[in-house]
């Protein structure tokens, strides 16, 4: 009998979810940015393990989560409310540390709600190819007062330890058929995929308040008939100075983040890309309910 389930990966922000994931899953399921709280969804990467005989025997579907802030928006408020759900749905959870970073307050508020859900949860201490091994073991040491079921020290960015992070969460999940076809990677549709990569090649080229304001919305997808598939994206921002920005002098951020984007789509979809990239404002839209709502963001 196989083994498969839902794994929650949960954390501060900018402790390394969405690279542990893509490092895990061997492909780019989730985008990736220095900025905190770049993940504003639930996003699902599936990995199937197989026997020595070729066939499935385990398959992890890893939920990617937002990282659990202090909101100071409507849409902080939704994005803490998504994790918390995740937490009550999944049949193991992952916790995911910063090994350069002590254990703090926002740790101790997710380590009580994963105590709180009663499900198995598998502690990963991230970043030891940067953090010394004593920092490290001091890590491993604060995090153990809360008594989970497995603890591993691992580097989501070089693969370091990956294996066993596999190990832990597999010997953790029920019995049960797969979920996913064996070789699916996501289930996360190419619309929302298309659209995050596009806010993520803007993201590190803003200043600090601007991404929080940024989201982006892919209207059209077709495959014309050159072979060439056009993409009409819109990036909403809340205020006409943030327009300006994310245009850029003489339209050059517009035309890097774009071009950027359309050259990481081109290889991961395997075609020609045509993108059609403008902008819009929606004033306030981390505020409104019902722009929120508009913007496809989960209630």
């Amino acid at each position: 009998m196989t083994r498969s389930g839902f794994v929650a990966v949960v954390g501060r922000p900018n402790v390394g979810k969405s690279t542990l994931v893509n490092a895990l899953v061997g492909s780019k399921v989730a985008i990736t940015s220095k900025r905190p709280q770049t993940t504003r969804n639930t996003i699902r990467g599936v990995v199937t393990r197989r026997d020595q005989a070729g066939e499935p025997e385990s398959q992890l579907v890893l939920v990617d989560t937002p990282g659990l802030h202090k909101p100071k928006t409507a849409l902080g408020e939704r994005l803490n409310k998504l994790v918390y759900g995740t937490l009550a749905d999944s049949d193991v959870n992952l916790f995911l540390l910063d090994a350069l970073q002590p254990v703090g307050p926002g740790d101790r508020l997710i380590a009580e709600r994963l105590t709180d859900a009663g499900t198995p949860v598998v502690v990963v201490v991230n970043k030891i190819d940067v953090a010394a091994k004593p920092v490290v073991l001091e890590r491993l040491l604060e995090a153990a007062e809360w008594d989970f079921d497995a603890y591993v020290p691992a580097s989501a960015l070089v693969g370091e330890a990956l294996e066993p992070v596999l190990d832990e969460l597999v010997a953790r999940l029920p019995e049960g058929p797969l979920y996913f076809p064996p070789e699916a990677v996501s289930d996360q549709p190419e619309q929302q995929l298309i659209g995050e990569i596009i806010r993520e090649k803007f993201l590190d080229r803003l200043r600090d308040e601007l991404p929080h304001s940024l989201t982006v919305i892919v209207k059209e997808i077709e495959q014309r008939e050159s072979g060439t598939l056009y993409i009409e994206a819109v990036a909403v921002v809340e205020r006409s100075s943030q327009k300006g920005i994310i245009i850029g002098k003489g339209g050059d951020m517009l035309k890097t983040a774009g071009s950027a984007a359309r050259t990481e789509l081109e290889t991961i979809l395997g075609t020609k890309v045509f993108l059609d990239l403008r902008v819009r404002v929606e004033k306030d839209w981390q505020q409104q309910p019902e722009l929120l709502d508009r913007l496809g963001f989960p209630g």
